[in-house]
């Protein structure tokens, strides 16, 4: 997977105005937390990079202050692990824990893009 990490309140800005081009996946993934590594090495073997949706990863542990911002701008409570799929700015599709996968964030789009 080719991500882009989610470092300061800019790389949120540049996320969220990319959006207006295409869909963006913002990972939300705590280096302590077995079910957060389950949920990313779903992701990453499944993940297809020919696919029009543009994957951001957050360490909540070094970003924590990220996700309340996200948190705060899409009105969708912290979890962790965690999915958002952003779309014209605005938030089309969630999901946590090991509801994380695939072909959920894709068929989530596809409505979108197509």
């Amino acid at each position: 997977m080719s991500w882009k990490e989610l470092k300061s309140d800019q790389d949120l800005d540049f996320a969220i105005a990319l959006t207006n081009q295409t869909p963006i996946m913002l990972f939300k993934h705590s280096t302590r937390c077995s079910i957060s590594t389950t949920a990313l090495s779903r992701l990453e073997r499944n993940w297809n990079d020919g696919i029009d949706i543009q994957p951001f990863f957050l360490d909540l542990i070094q970003y924590r202050s990220l996700s309340n911002l996200i948190e705060n701008k899409f009105f969708i409570k912290h979890e962790s692990p965690q999915v958002l799929v952003l779309y014209k700015g605005e938030c089309i599709y969630h999901a946590s824990h090991l509801e994380i996968n695939y072909k959920s964030i894709t068929k989530a789009t596809s409505s979108f893009t197509q």
